[in-house]
Formats: structure tokens, sequence, C-alpha cells
């Protein structure tokens, strides 16, 4: 038993920091699988850490499991520390995967997999497909920014990236949040760490332009502030303007966009059409495809052309 006790104590840690991917142990193995899986699938990573195709699939089980947000559990075993539960369980090479459900193993592969094949067990064990309620907190986020809860819709991002951590909706989603609330750096911070391979996601790109938007901008004023100026004097542009750019940043876009094309429909000339340029900065910064970019466009046209 001492032979373990390493083992153990590593898969102790483990789980204690997390209930849905760990560390496991033959001490460890009839909780953490078998009696798990009565109740929740569980995913059994054979590895090694000499092994190449090993360090391929890991990320990449890892990824998918958090994504499945805690419908299915991943437990790892490092056959170099646990030699006899490898040939308990006839594994021959690494990566072994096993599923377990019901305390029995009911399926696995062998070698690296695609990221779609993992998938596509999953949703077989979990019995329905992965990411239809990830887009549905996607789109509760996106409400609640428009509405103007800036922390509501981080909390909701925040979670989704708990379990994906790569998802670049809810990455630009969160940066945006972060704008909102005037938090600019730590916006600049998250932007720069997103994955190299969702660099053009049009979440991604869209928060970046809002970031350079909230940085053009510099200090735009409290909206509140912005609005009694306006009650004050319908005329005042630039409260009107600085008030559009606050609107838009905390993701109150049709307010925003309507603000500036009153601006250029009683002064286009307004600071060089400043108030036109920047609608054209919104729609940049939203992508072209989006319904608020195809809206405003229309909004700017009648103005324009009326």
């Amino acid at each position: 038993m001492q032979f373990f006790s390493g083992a153990a104590a590593k898969a102790k840690a483990a789980t204690d920091a997390d209930p849905i991917i760990k560390d496991g142990s033959l001490e460890t193995f009839a909780k953490d699988v078998i009696q798990a899986s009565l109740t929740t699938p569980v995913l059994v990573d054979f590895w090694a850490p000499w092994c190449g195709p090993c360090k391929q699939l890991g990320p990449v089980l890892e990824k998918v499991v958090r994504a499945a947000g805690g419908k299915v559990k991943l437990v790892k075993i490092n056959i170099d520390e646990n030699p006899e539960l490898a040939q308990q369980l006839r594994v021959q090479s690494v990566p072994t995967v096993y599923a377990f459900l019901g305390g029995q193993p009911v399926t696995g592969f062998v070698g690296a997999q695609p990221e779609s094949q993992i998938k596509a067990l999953i949703e077989k064990l979990v019995g329905e497909p992965l990411g239809a309620d990830v887009a549905a907190d996607l789109e509760a986020a996106r409400a609640a920014l428009e509405r103007g809860e800036a922390k509501t819709a981080a909390a909701i991002y925040n979670a989704i990236l708990r379990a994906d951590p790569e998802n670049p909706e809810a990455i630009g989603g969160l940066a945006r949040c972060l704008l909102a609330t005037g938090q600019r750096e730590d916006a600049k911070r998250l932007l720069d760490k997103a994955p190299k391979s969702q660099a053009n996601h049009p979440a991604i790109t869209g928060a970046q332009a809002a970031l350079q938007l909230a940085e053009e901008a510099g200090e735009i004023g409290d909206p509140a502030t912005l609005e009694a100026r306006l009650a004050a004097d319908p005329d005042d542009h630039e409260a009107r303007y600085r008030l559009a750019t606050a609107l838009f940043l905390r993701g109150k876009l049709e307010p925003a966009m309507e603000h500036l094309c009153r601006i250029v429909k009683k002064d286009r000339a307004w600071k060089d059409d400043a108030a036109r340029k920047q609608l054209i900065r919104f729609f940049d910064a939203l992508g072209p495809k989006h319904p608020a970019t195809l809206k405003g466009r229309r909004m700017l046209s009648s103005v324009l052309f009326s």
C-alpha cells in the first residue's frame, strides 16, 4: 500500500481542486470511477509522461469534458505510477480511454482522436448534444450586457470560460463587460491571452475593435451625467457623442446608433463628420453581418439620403 501513497495524495489534491477532472490511482479508482459512474458517465484516460500521442489527446479530452458542464467526468491514470491498474484493465498501449457507465466500461478507444470524435462519444454517453446549454448561456449573457447588467453578463461568461477556457464568444463577451465597467487594461490583457487559433473569430476581432474605441474615447463620462446634459440642452452634440460611445460599450447598440444618427441629421459637419465616422467604427467593431450593423446602416442611409 505504501507504493501508492504518493499517487493517492496527488489524486486527493486533484479531487479537492477539481470535481470534474481528476488524477486517479488504484486506491481512488473505486470511488472516482466505479461509484461515480453510477450517476455520471466517467472517462478514464490511461496515459504516460513519455507518450507523445498522450500529450496531444490530453488537452483535447479536458476541453471537451469541461465544455460538457459536469455531464461527464474525466479521471486520468498515469500507467507508470499505476501498472497494476493498467494490467487489470488490459491496457496494452497508451493513450487508451475507457468510458464507464453504471459501474462498468461500456466503450472506449485507443490512440489520439480528433475533438469531433471525442465530442460524439460524450454526446452518446450523456444522450444529448453538447453546446445547446452554452448557446443559451451566451445569449443570456449578451442580453444582460445589452440591458446594462455588465456584472451579470460577466458572471455568465466567466462560468462558460471555466468549462471551456478557449470559447471565443465568451472571451469577446467578457472583454466587452470589462470595457463597460471601465476596466480597459483588464480587457486588453484578456484579449492578448486569447488563443491564436481564435484570433480571427468575429467575437474576438469585434471586442478588439471595441477596445480600440474605448482607448480612443478616453474618459467618456458617466451616462447619467451625459443624459442630464442632454436634458438641459438637446443640441449638446459632445454629450450626445460621448453618451453614444458609452452606451455602445455597454452593449446598448441601437440607442447608441440612434444618438449618432441624430447628430448626423442635425449637423453632419460637426467636428469634421465625427458622428458618422464613429458609426462606421461601431459597424467595424460588430462585424458586417451583425444584426445591429445591418440596422445601423439602414438608419444612417435614411438620415443621409432623406
